[in-house]
């Protein structure tokens, strides 16, 4: 005697709703301490603003390196998350950057996802000072990961 077919009634399988990961930047508790604000991400496309302050500066009174370090990660990980459409988060695999001149003043960071696919997203992100000037520029490689 052959067992009867499963009931389908009895699965159990439920779909799981799509995640949102467009909240993690807000999240991140040295953003919020460095008032490091998300503009616009959208497509592959981040812009982030910082108006910069005295406890945020070095010896020389320009921008600490750590933090116009931050911005370009910030940047590129804001990308990398538009590009997948904020369904899932990543974690920031390597980074290379270049510093160009002193950062003093109002700071904007702008990050694009390059190239990549399911799994790896490449970026590249500058750092301008309010004049416009170029601040600081990076490469790096980003992981996506459930959240």
């Amino acid at each position: 005697m052959s067992a009867a077919p499963p009931d389908a009634s009895m699965n159990t399988k439920t779909e799981t709703p799509p995640v949102d990961t467009s909240n993690l930047f807000a999240q991140v508790a040295f953003n919020r301490m460095l008032d490091l604000q998300r503009e616009f991400a959208e497509g592959g496309v981040a812009r982030l603003v910082l108006q910069t302050r005295p406890e945020l500066t070095n010896n020389h009174l320009a921008v600490h390196g750590g933090v116009v370090m931050t911005m370009l990660d910030g940047a590129m990980s804001s990308a990398a998350l538009s590009k997948s459409g904020f369904t899932r988060a990543v974690v920031t695999v390597d980074m290379s950057a270049s510093f160009i001149k002193p950062a003093r003043g109002r700071l904007v960071a702008h990050g694009l996802a390059v190239g990549g696919g399911k799994s790896i997203c490449f970026c590249e992100a500058r750092v301008e000072d309010e004049a416009g000037d170029l601040v600081a520029r990076a490469l790096g490689t980003f992981k996506y990961v459930d959240p």
